[in-house]
């Protein structure tokens, strides 16, 4: 017979506890099973456990705090170079110069979008969003991927007419111009440097800047064919080469943003090697209903269903699973459901 824990159905996304799962509904389940939580100001539960790279909750708090302060700064810088970049591209009559201040237009309205998020993430959040705002982020990072194809389309339209009707360009202004854009975008690039690849939000700031970084190199070098050779077609030439980058660098960002948003499982995660990491354990039988996904990009979950014989249906086995689980694949938060199943539905 399969005696399985008897209680409301999970879904996937609710964070309630393993041990007090298997305590609290599960008849028969050793007291031991149940770890005593100490909970948040924010109603959070504390799992006595350690995040993936050895970040605990406070240190997440003033990591976000610093990618707040960060995404400002860049946002400063590119809104007021954004200006300066768009009266070049109209008084040198520069194709590439243009779109790029029009690229670091869209870029400070997605670094924009991306304070939002991250302000709103911190606001308390009502009661029945359990995760509180933690989605904010990646929804921010999917607009931020929508505008950088939006953009990357623009510059290819647009570089095609202009190679067919190419106008005069002030090559020397055009080359300052540029010049000065590529320093802002370094400072940006350096700024965002050291957490692009922990934030899908700074991951997506630094993507738009290397996109500014690159319109400013191919516009300075643009305008150094055109004033060493009078080679107009340059200009339209470079802004469809900038467009191709830009897309390249979007499909990353609009594959992970999606891949969350749609609840797959992490790319890094293979989900055969966690079903075998399960397995090894003695007396555990089988697993089923094995769910590992992410809410934001810090964190990774997991929800399963263990079968087990009557000896291992026990806190240990519990305890045991969950921490092997937490430690080997960096998982925030495990959720397991022992199923015990007796000699005779064997």
């Amino acid at each position: 017979m399969n005696h399985s824990c008897q209680g409301h159905h999970h879904h996937p996304d609710e964070p309630h506890n393993a041990e007090s799962h298997v305590h609290d509904h599960c008849h028969g389940a050793p007291d031991h099973a149940h770890d005593h939580h100490s909970h948040d100001p924010h109603g959070h539960h504390d799992h006595g456990h350690h995040h993936h790279g050895g970040h605990s909750h406070h240190l997440g708090v003033i990591l976000s705090e610093r990618h707040f302060h960060v995404l400002r700064w860049v946002f400063v810088l590119t809104f007021l170079y954004l200006m300066v970049e768009v009266a070049g591209g109209i008084l040198s009559g520069s194709l590439a110069l243009l779109a790029d201040g029009f690229h670091m237009f869209a870029d400070s309205a997605a670094i924009g979008l991306s304070l939002f998020a991250a302000w709103l993430s911190h606001r308390p959040a009502p009661k029945h969003r359990t995760f509180g705002y933690q989605r904010v982020e990646i929804l921010a990072a999917f607009a931020n991927a929508l505008l950088l194809v939006g953009m990357g389309l623009f510059l290819f339209w647009e570089g095609y007419e202009r190679f067919y009707h190419p106008e005069p360009i002030k090559a020397s202004l055009m080359l300052w111009v540029a010049l000065g854009g590529l320093i802002v975008n370094i400072i940006s690039a350096k700024l965002l440097h050291a957490d692009h690849d922990h934030n899908l939000n700074i991951k997506g700031a630094y993507l738009h800047v290397l996109g500014d970084l690159l319109g400013s190199v191919g516009a300075m070098i643009a305008g150094g064919l055109i004033w060493a050779f009078d080679w107009r077609w340059a200009d339209p030439v470079m802004s469809c080469v900038i467009a191709l980058l830009i897309l390249y660098s979007a499909w990353g960002l609009l594959r992970d943003s999606v891949n969350v948003l749609l609840e797959s499982c992490p790319s890094h995660i293979d989900i055969e090697e966690v079903r075998t990491e399960i397995l090894a354990f003695e007396g555990v039988l089988s697993v089923h209903n094995l769910h590992v996904w992410n809410i934001n990009m810090q964190r990774m979950l997991l929800a399963a269903h263990i079968e087990v014989s009557p000896d291992a249906y026990t806190g240990d086995t519990l305890n045991r699973v969950q921490n092997a689980l937490k430690e080997k694949f960096g998982l925030s938060h495990v959720t397991l459901q022992l199923e015990v199943i007796t000699a005779s539905a064997a």
